[in-house]
């Protein structure tokens, strides 16, 4: 079995298309290509939207807890087939199924997103995802992507 790879936030930004604000994720921990990924969300005050969500009582949206994980199946999808956002691809959101939220992200939270690679079967590739912070899992979701060239 293989070491599992590690990518700090420059690897991860050659990966992705994503930049400041929309880039969910800070490291990778654990990436074993094909399988599963470990990636961790350092979650501040000073995220652009505290702000708004909500003023006397800053929460994570959950949308964007979904949106980290979807970014780290992304990882793991272009990984797996040797590919990245600067090859022109993106992986676009097919569906998103028993998404489930359990407990808030507040700032100084870490949020640590494990995926696992459930299936691929004709372009379309299913993971499943799940948050933490501190142990406790706050939030879990199928998601489904598809790899599409955009050049």
């Amino acid at each position: 079995m293989s070491e599992p790879e590690t990518l700090n936030a420059t690897e991860i930004m050659r990966l992705l298309p994503h930049r400041y604000p929309f880039l969910l994720l800070d490291r990778v921990l654990e990436l074993l290509p094909g399988e599963r990924l470990v990636a961790i969300k350092n979650v501040t005050i000073s995220e652009p939207f505290f702000p708004g969500h909500f003023p006397n009582y800053p929460v994570m949206p959950g949308v964007l807890i979904v949106e980290a994980m979807a970014q780290a199946s992304a990882v793991l999808g272009f990984r797996s087939t040797g590919t990245s956002a600067q090859d022109d691809n993106v992986y676009l959101f097919v569906g998103i199924d028993k998404a489930r939220f359990r407990q808030a992200v507040q700032p100084g939270d870490q949020l640590r997103i494990e995926v696992h690679l459930k299936r691929a079967v004709r372009g379309i590739w299913m993971f499943t995802c799940s948050a933490s912070v501190d142990g406790t899992e706050v939030a879990s979701a199928e998601i489904m992507c598809t790899l599409k060239a955009v050049s």
